[in-house]
Formats: structure tokens, C-alpha cells, sequence
């Protein structure tokens, strides 16, 4: 994991807080796994500078450190300086309190070719991956190179010897935000036969009037992928239905809110188990195109039953309590026995005698299971309390179902026995009777 830190914005005199991520460039390598034919990705760590990314009006001058360059330039560092947003950047306050919040940020930059570009040419441009750890804003950003200052004064620009792009005067690698594709959920769990809302969507530093802007929602899901959504809209075209094509039945996305302000989001109605999985927005317009990642979790929680309505011995047999868990998703679930007798202050478990069934998947992809307890009398007098508690991914908590062992009945079937035979006796002594006379 990569740690953040804040700092407040004093180089440029602004009232703004400096967002400085550590990051990796990530970069096609070589070593073994080249030689032997695969691919290998190399790592550098370097660092993400947001300047002036949110104001800082609720910060204290005390909590935070004005954050410097280096004082003395190194070719070998990598600092991907962002000069003052142009494009603003949904929740990034976010960022700013993650240390606060005992959040930790993934941070990973890689070059980007634009359409209809080189990988040489200029300006430069880098893709960014920033992913909160554990739920948040998730923002993949197109980083353009800016023309540095050096190459303006009469003294040796400082090239980067890595990327081989020229250096600021600081020793940053100065750039600006030109497009970016964020998600403010990028992990949701939803019950099933709810409705939910893949959030998505997308800002660029230049909109073009009548631009196309294409929008596509693909599901990946243990490894089979298929299309849901692909949209191509223009703000101009608002007589006309934009091109579409949807593969799931109650699945929509707004044309005007995604051309009017960057929307992407993906509408899905009555989900089904199906419907699990990773979904990756894809937003195109002009010369860039990138994506955010979904995840949609589906949950059903167990309905949890007793075999027995009551729980009373007959003699010294013992008695099978059966404790049933049904419709649930995901797959995993606990079951655990307790029994308290009445005079114990604390419950005793009795999980490890008790047995499971198998897993039964039904047709709507939930599951059911059931557990098993034998219990005797001698060892659970009347007043004992005998607890089936479920854990499972959907409920909050535990849930536990109880019986109490009633005062033990005495065994009636031997006297219902011997009465049937006497009843049988007196009728066949009638019968022969009737018989003689």
C-alpha cells in the first residue's frame, strides 16, 4: 500500500491544500520473464503533486507542511507535478482527509497514446490510477506534459532520465489534468430484486461543441465478459435518439446527463444473482478514452428455521433438531449451536457435534443449507435453551433462532400397544362367538 500526505500550497501564494501522492510508474520490462517470453512489468516509485486540488478554508495552518521540491534538482526523480486544476475533480476532499480517515491510497501512472497519436510525440501523456483503499473516489487520469520554463532561459535543461522529457527548474515533471473518468462508488452491494446505480462519469479540459461522446458498461465476471451498454450521443442532438445498444432488460443511461454534465452512470433494475461482477465504464470523446471499474456485489440473506415448533423428550430418547438456512447469497455461510441450562450464566457450544448438509444452489442461483444436533434429555433438562445462530455476508448481525426444553413426557406407545391388543382380543373373542351361535 502507498501512503498520502497533505500539504498546504504556498509556492504560488494560493489559498488551496497540495494533495502529494507516492505512487509507481509502471512500465514494460524486461529480466527473466521477457527472456522467457512473457511479460514483465517494471516499477519505479515516484510521486503525484495535485497542486492547489481543494481549498483549505477548513484546515489549519498548524496540521499541515508546505511541501517544497528538492532543493537541488535530480535527474533520476520522478515527480509528476499537476499545475493548477483546470478541470474539476469530483469528492477530492477525499483525498485530502484519507490519512484521517486510516485510508491509504493506490497510486499508479503509465504512458498513454491519445488517438490518432505517437508514442514521440508532444506533449507527453501519462494515464493515472488513483483508488482509495477500502472504498471512495477511484479517478483515472489523462496527465498532459506542459511546456517547462527552462526551455525559455539560457541555462541547461534538466532532462528525465527515465522518460527522457525535459524538467522544471524544481525538478518536477510539469503537467495538467485533461481528462479524467472517476467513480464515487466503485464498489456497491445490493440485495436482490433491487434497483442500483452504477455511479460513473467523466470531465475534459476541452468540450467541443457537437462532439461525440461514447459511453460503454461492460460485465466481467468469472472470466466471461459481454457487453450491457454502448451509447454514442452529441449535445446537438436533441431531437434525435442517440445510438444505442443494451443486452440486459431494465438497464439504462441518460444521453443528455451524459453529454450535458459528464454523467456515465448506469441505471439497473429487479437484480439477479447474475448480475454480480465487475462492470468497467469506458467514456470516449475527441482524442481520449478511458475507464473506471465498478464492483457489484450481490447479497440475499439466509431465512432461518428450526425443525421442531417445540422441544420435549420422551424418556431417555434422544431427539434430532434440524435448524434450516435458506435462499441466501454469496455462498458462505456459519452455523453454530449453544445450549444454556438455566442455572449456567454463560451458554456452552455445542457446534462441534452437529453435522452439515451439502449445499443445494437453486434455480434463481441462491443457496440453502442445513445443520444438524442430536440432543438427550439427561444432558438438557427442562429450561435449557438450545440456540441456532447463522452468520452470514448479509446480516449485520448474527441471527439466532431458540427452543426450550419442556419437562420430559413419559414414552406412551407401549400402553397404546397393549391397549390396540386388547381391543383386537375382545373383538376376534366377539367375532367367534357370533360365529358359533
Amino acid at each position: 500500500m502507498l501512503t498520502l500526505l497533505v500539504f498546504l500550497s504556498l509556492i504560488y501564494g494560493l489559498e488551496g491544500a497540495d494533495v502529494v501522492l507516492s505512487c509507481s510508474l509502471i512500465e514494460e520490462g524486461g529480466g527473466m520473464g521477457g527472456m522467457m517470453g512473457g511479460s514483465m512489468f517494471k516499477r519505479t516509485p515516484s510521486t503525484l503533486v495535485f497542486r492547489d486540488l481543494v481549498g483549505n478554508a477548513d484546515l489549519s495552518p498548524e496540521l499541515v507542511t508546505p511541501y517544497n521540491p528538492p532543493e537541488t534538482p535530480n535527474a533520476d526523480d520522478l515527480i509528476f507535478e499537476l499545475m493548477l486544476p483546470t478541470i474539476q475533480i469530483p469528492n477530492a476532499d477525499l483525498l485530502l482527509h484519507a490519512d484521517c480517515n486510516e485510508q491509504e491510497v493506490v497510486c499508479e501512472i503509465s504512458r498513454y497514446v491519445p488517438r490518432d497519436a505517437d508514442l514521440d510525440s508532444l506533449p507527453a501523456h501519462f494515464i493515472g490510477s488513483v483508488q482509495l483503499d477500502g472504498g471512495g473516489i477511484s479517478l483515472t487520469l489523462v496527465l498532459q506534459t506542459l511546456h517547462s520554463e527552462t526551455t525559455l532561459s539560457h541555462t541547461q535543461p534538466l532532462v528525465q532520465s527515465t522518460l527522457n522529457l525535459t524538467l522544471s527548474q524544481a525538478g518536477t515533471l510539469l503537467t495538467e489534468v485533461v481528462f479524467v473518468v472517476f467513480s464515487r462508488v466503485p464498489s456497491i452491494v445490493a440485495p436482490i430484486g433491487s434497483d442500483v446505480l452504477l455511479d460513473c462519469g467523466f470531465r475534459q479540459k476541452v468540450s467541443v461543441p457537437g462532439q461525440e461522446v461514447a459511453l460503454e458498461w461492460r460485465l466481467q465476471h468469472r472470466g466471461n465478459g459481454r457487453k450491457i451498454l454502448d451509447m454514442k450521443a452529441r449535445e446537438e442532438e436533441t431531437d434525435t435518439a442517440p445510438e444505442l445498444f443494451v443486452d440486459r432488460e431494465g438497464t439504462s443511461a441518460e444521453a443528455d446527463l451524459l453529454v450535458r454534465d459528464g454523467n456515465a452512470s448506469l441505471t439497473m433494475q429487479r437484480l439477479k444473482v447474475t448480475d454480480e461482477g465487475t462492470y468497467i465504464c469506458t467514456v470516449g470523446s475527441g482524442e481520449f478514452q478511458t475507464q473506471q471499474i465498478v464492483q457489484l456485489h450481490i447479497t440475499q440473506p439466509p431465512d432461518v428455521t428450526l425443525s421442531e415448533e417445540k422441544l420435549i423428550f420422551q424418556d431417555s430418547t434422544p431427539q434430532k433438531l434440524s435448524c434450516h438456512c435458506q435462499r441466501y447469497y454469496p455462498l458462505d455461510v456459519q452455523v453454530e449451536w449453544f445450549s444454556q441450562a438455566p442455572s449456567a450464566e454463560e451458554p456452552v457450544s455445542l457446534t462441534k457435534e452437529s453435522s452439515l448438509s451439502s449445499h443445494r444452489q437453486h434455480s434463481d442461483g441462491t443457496y440453502s443449507l442445513s445443520s444438524y444436533l442430536t440432543l438427550r434429555p439427561d444432558e438438557h433438562p427442562a429450561g435449557t435453551v438450545v440456540t441456532c445462530r447463522v452468520s452470514h455476508f448479509a446480516l449485520e448481525t448474527p441471527r439466532d433462532v431458540s427452543l426450550t426444553a419442556e419437562k420430559t413426557e413419559p414414552r406412551k406407545a407401549f400402553w397404546t400397544v397393549i391397549l390396540m391388543l386388547a381391543i383386537s382380543v375382545v373383538f376376534l373373542y366377539q367375532a367367534f362367538r357370533g360365529a358359533e351361535n
